[in-house]
């Protein structure tokens, strides 16, 4: 998963082009509350009628995602993507429904900083996120389970 890092040369770079094509992408992107494959923004652009073609959802949400305004990480061999805060944090992630909630962890980062001390590293970065269950969808797995069972 990428996060914005002002110490990077993307960030002292030039702000790129602005163009109707991107805020698109952009605005599609911060309507998803979860992550979501660029096939699928493209699908759901196409529905709402945008003629912004895959390949230019692709590019967008690289593009995003190396200037910060996206968070990217793999899942099922493919990159998903999602609008979120531009500082550092980590998420929470529903494997079936894909609810995400961003999280603040400092024992990790104090973690990580002596982890990387211990072996003579300076300057860590990491990336967590952890995946499980909702609440909801586990009650929704769990369900079938309570209604297979024999009545007494």
């Amino acid at each position: 998963m990428t996060h914005a890092d002002p110490t990077t040369d993307a960030a002292d770079a030039a702000p790129r082009r602005t163009t109707k094509q991107r805020e698109a992408v952009r605005e599609a992107l911060a309507a998803s509350e979860e992550f979501v494959s660029a096939q699928a923004l493209h699908q759901s652009m196409r529905q709402s009628g945008s003629t912004v073609g895959l390949a230019t959802v692709y590019r967008a949400l690289a593009a995003l995602a190396e200037d910060g305004e996206a968070d990217a990480l793999q899942s099922g061999g493919e990159s998903l993507y999602r609008a979120c805060t531009p500082t550092h944090h980590h998420h929470l992630i529903c494997r079936r429904c894909g609810r995400t909630v961003e999280l603040e962890a400092a024992a990790v980062e104090r973690w990580a900083g002596q982890v990387a001390a211990a072996h003579g590293f300076v300057e860590p970065e990491h990336v967590v996120d952890i995946f499980g269950l909702c609440g909801e969808c586990a009650a929704q797995v769990a369900a079938p389970e309570r209604d297979s069972r024999p009545l007494s």
